[in-house]
């Protein structure tokens, strides 16, 4: 049977994800569909989870936005690799939280605390992605492509480094913390916490190193012929419509996305049937 849907938490959600949402409009790392998409999926995790779920999803979009603009400068010349600049749009909203609200409003439809733990694996996963990324190309040792081994070129999908990796593992942790701090908080005893500290720094990393093997296996890269560069992008910035080079052309950076975290909430709600 479905919980009991607490009004405050709703509506606490949505003048949250409201205010957090304008904020980020505001600050340029929303775009106007992005405003939307922070504003549907926070008040659905706040709302149908509670705090400690929104508090994850929080910790995501703040940390993400400060590390997007991190030294930005120095990672101007990139851009035109990836398929989207530091604006979320809609589509990657969705992609990011989606699927953690999903589960929240499972977690009403079926109460049961597994679905907490899919959540923070979720959420770790994206986390740990978005600062492998912001951090990872700033590293000063060329990186190299995940399945290979061979050196690419700084931004290329499925290139990681060093400090990518220790990045991806820092992200995921921060959100594992978070959801352990809210096990104590409910009171749900040490080995709940530790639990999902675990879950998610797992799950958070296992997400990521997915998200990398896509990035350099079949995820869509396109060519531009005008700049005889790769591209995430299907129309270039220099405005040339580019051609497929490799990978299936449905699978873009949102759904590489889609896909990682759901992998993050399947490993982490593995641990958590261990803990439970």
């Amino acid at each position: 049977m479905p919980g009991t849907l607490n009004l405050f938490e709703l509506l606490g959600g949505l003048a949250l994800s409201l205010s957090i949402g304008a904020l980020g409009h505001r600050r340029g790392a929303l775009s106007g569909s992005g405003f939307w998409g922070a504003l549907i999926t926070g008040t659905l995790i706040f709302g149908f989870g509670g705090w400690e779920w929104g508090v994850l999803l929080i910790a995501f979009f703040l940390s993400s936005s400060a590390l997007s603009f991190y030294r930005s400068p120095d990672k101007q010349g990139l851009a035109e690799k990836f398929a989207k600049g530091h604006r979320r749009d809609l589509g990657q909203a969705l992609a990011n939280g989606g699927l953690a609200a999903l589960l929240a409003v499972l977690s009403w439809w079926r109460p049961h605390p597994l679905w907490f733990f899919g959540c923070a694996g979720a959420m770790a996963a994206v986390n740990a992605d978005t600062w492998a990324t912001e951090l990872g190309v700033l590293s000063p040792s060329p990186p190299r492509l995940v399945t290979t081994g061979r050196r690419v070129e700084v931004g290329a999908s499925g290139g990681v480094t060093r400090l990518g990796t220790g990045a991806s593992l820092a992200g995921a942790l921060l959100i594992g913390l978070l959801a352990g701090a809210g096990a104590l908080v409910l009171r749900q005893g040490w080995t709940v916490a530790v639990g999902a500290l675990l879950a998610a720094a797992v799950g958070g990393l296992t997400g990521s190193l997915i998200d990398s093997l896509l990035g350099a296996t079949v995820q869509a890269i396109y060519w531009c012929d005008m700049c005889g560069k790769e591209t995430e992008r299907r129309v270039h910035r220099c405005g040339t419509e580019t051609r497929l080079l490799r990978g299936w052309r449905w699978l873009g950076n949102d759904w590489v996305n889609v896909i990682a975290s759901a992998v993050g909430a399947l490993v982490a709600a593995g641990i958590g049937l261990i803990v439970l």
